[in-house]
């Protein structure tokens, strides 16, 4: 196996460990340890990518199996965030992202099916970069509120209702920004969809 095909591995295997630390609040700073392992995770993302084009490294493992860690990735923090009182996000926003993310993948299938390769596009990269800002802001904050208080940070009623603010702002950009980019692919390859066949 080659270096990217073991850095996406390593985003899939880093879900279950960023998963267990965001419910674990026996352990001291389990949000910023959550933090740290997504970021790390992230940065695999960027990489393995890179790595693959730059050395011709590409093979069939690595395109199943990068899409599919990216959205495991993103949908276990999103799931988690719909669950958490403190953070907030409605099951509205997780649900269409969770529908754009299926669209595109059989959108994927129709188009190997045909010979096609479907690039990511402007829109999906924005969407997902914006994504993975958006999650990494609230985990960082979740780590400044849950985590240091124990330091004696007190933050106020106004600054807990910015942040709620912000985060609401940043989860529907991040929701907008995935329907331009779904509806962006459908445009593309509506005509792989055939509904005689």
């Amino acid at each position: 196996m080659n270096l990217p095909n073991k850095l996406t591995l390593l985003r899939v295997i880093l879900v279950p460990f960023f998963l267990l630390f965001m419910y674990l609040d026996a352990c001291p700073y389990n949000y910023l340890i959550a933090f740290v392992i997504f970021v790390g995770a992230s940065i695999t993302d960027a990489l393995d990518g890179k790595i693959a084009r730059k050395h011709n490294l590409v093979t069939n493992f690595g395109k199943f199996l990068d899409p599919l860690a990216d959205k495991v990735l993103v949908m276990a923090a999103l799931a988690v965030f719909v669950e958490f009182d403190d953070v907030k996000m409605g099951a509205i926003p997780f649900i269409i992202i969770t529908a754009r993310e299926f669209m595109v993948s059989g959108l994927r299938l129709l188009a190997a099916d045909s010979g096609v390769v479907v690039a990511a596009g402007m829109w999906g990269k924005l969407k997902t970069a914006f994504t993975m800002v958006t999650i990494i802001a609230i985990l960082l904050w979740l780590s400044f509120w849950k985590d240091f208080e124990c330091f004696g940070l007190d933050f106020s009623e106004t600054a807990f209702n910015a942040v709620d603010i912000v985060s609401s702002v940043l989860i529907w950009i991040s929701t907008l920004l995935t329907v331009i980019s779904g509806c962006v692919y459908l445009k593309g390859y509506w005509h792989l969809i055939d509904s005689d066949k």
